[in-house]
């Protein structure tokens, strides 16, 4: 697929007039302070891998609602009981938490690791999910991203979202944990749930993006049919009319909005022949970001001219690496 969106000179500039509801802010306050009551971890049981240089637990803590929600929480075998960075995941759309072993990058790499499930995901890709979403029965399409569509406090990704933040919270309630050190990564979806973590935690340490699903929601709309936004798309041109209120619902889990109130240091990646998630997108959040924060965060972006959704693969995982590995050396 050749490069569809905008050219590289004016991506690196793209900064659009962003439109976002007057209770943002409101909306995520409530939606976060309600329910549940209690710590946010619930369990913690060690599973045995067949890995010799990791321990792995098998973890649940307390999502949105108060519903449990399942992790893997690893560590590097040989680090002992001492406080350690750490790096909690987000997985892409359709997947689940998989197996324990199909992750050990940032384990590898000497940190903490918590890999987030996805409710009610889990049946499109990799080795499956084990969190239910049970309140996925309003108004919408069959997939993620247009469950509930028609009412903002009714969509999937609210609940989505607010697991994320507490899987924050939980991990910093796992032992061996360092508090003061935890990033938030993802690609694709992951990276969407990463950036609206890292709008909603102003504590968070470091944040790491790459090829983000939620940002500029309205123009990737306009530009794509492919993955998510081609199931929003799908589900309007059935139901006709009821495009302002998506659009209303959409404009509550909008990329852009986390990524102007974030404080952490952010690194972001982006594939210029992304027809998944338009690269106009991930600028339009890496250009805003911290606006509204005055953190004045460091942030850098790398682009990958001839990659689509797959962006920079292991080369991006490197730069990655070598980045989170410079920002908590000078924490």
């Amino acid at each position: 697929m050749p490069a569809f969106d905008l050219p590289p000179p004016e991506l690196r500039l793209h900064r659009p007039a962003h439109d976002e509801p007057d209770d943002f802010d409101a909306f995520w306050h409530q939606t976060l302070t309600g329910p549940p009551p209690g710590e946010p971890l619930v369990s913690a049981h060690p599973v045995e891998t067949g890995l010799r240089l990791t321990r792995t637990w098998d973890v649940t803590f307390r999502g949105f609602g108060g519903d449990p929600v399942r992790a893997w929480f690893s560590r590097p075998a040989g680090a002992g009981e001492q406080p350690l960075p750490a790096v909690v995941e987000y997985a892409g759309y359709g997947r689940g938490r998989g197996l324990p072993h199909e992750r050990l990058t940032w384990v590898a790499a000497g940190y903490a690791h918590l890999l987030m499930d996805n409710r009610g995901q889990g049946d499109q890709y990799g080795c499956g999910g084990d969190t239910p979403d049970p309140h996925a029965g309003a108004a919408g399409g069959p997939g993620p991203a247009v469950r509930g569509l028609l009412d903002p406090h009714d969509h999937h990704y609210r609940r989505l979202i607010t697991d994320a933040v507490r899987a924050v919270a939980a991990v910093r309630a796992l032992p061996g944990v360092d508090p003061s050190r935890v990033a938030a990564v993802g690609n694709s979806q992951g990276g969407g749930l990463a950036l609206a973590v890292a709008g909603l935690v102003p504590d968070l340490s470091a944040v790491l993006v790459s090829a983000p699903l939620l940002c500029g929601i309205r123009r990737a709309l306009d530009l794509t049919d492919a993955g998510p936004y081609g199931e929003i798309a799908a589900y309007l041109s059935v139901h006709r009319g009821a495009e302002r209120a998506a659009y209303r619902t959409l404009s509550y889990l909008e990329g852009v909005s986390f990524a102007r109130r974030a404080h952490a240091p952010a690194h972001f990646g982006v594939g210029l022949r992304d027809t998944v998630c338009p690269p106009s997108g991930a600028y339009a959040a890496f250009n805003r970001y911290g606006e509204l924060s005055g953190a004045a965060p460091r942030t850098e972006i790398h682009a990958y001219p001839f990659n689509g959704h797959e962006g920079g693969d292991a080369v991006h995982v490197r730069r990655q690496l070598g980045w989170l590995a410079r920002v908590w050396a000078t924490d």
